[in-house]
């Protein structure tokens, strides 16, 4: 569940990006778009050993920058493009969500007593 929340993060970034820039709103094109991004994301993935428990934050700190670097790598090396306000976007944008879902999820599960808890009343 963890890997496709990330894919859909990164897949909704460049749809945004797309649609602010007028792209073309086509399968194809987003995909293309993606594609670099999502290399990224896989690559983070591995480095980061996620799928063994992929929600802690501290697995995002390692899954956002490796996303973006990669994903800004392989564009320039296929000849899109990286301007630095960009780059900045992307970093921004990845980071909140790719951590930020994460950090809710702990907010939440932090919040709830555990079945376990000696302080829950019985009902």
């Amino acid at each position: 569940m963890a890997a496709a929340i990330d894919a859909g993060v990164v897949t909704a970034f460049v749809a945004i990006g797309r649609r602010n820039h007028d792209e073309d709103p086509g399968v194809i094109g987003l995909l293309e778009t993606a594609a670099p991004f999502l290399v990224g994301l896989v690559i983070g993935w591995v480095l980061a050993t996620a799928w063994a428990d992929p929600t802690p934050v501290r697995k995002a700190l390692v899954i956002w920058p490796v996303t973006v670097g990669v994903g800004m790598i392989v564009r320039q090396l296929i000849g899109d493009g990286t301007a630095p306000s960009f780059v900045i976007v992307a970093t921004l944008f990845l980071g909140a969500t790719l951590v930020g879902w994460r950090a809710a999820l702990l907010a939440i599960t932090a919040r709830r007593p555990s079945p376990f808890d000696a302080n829950v009343e019985e009902s």
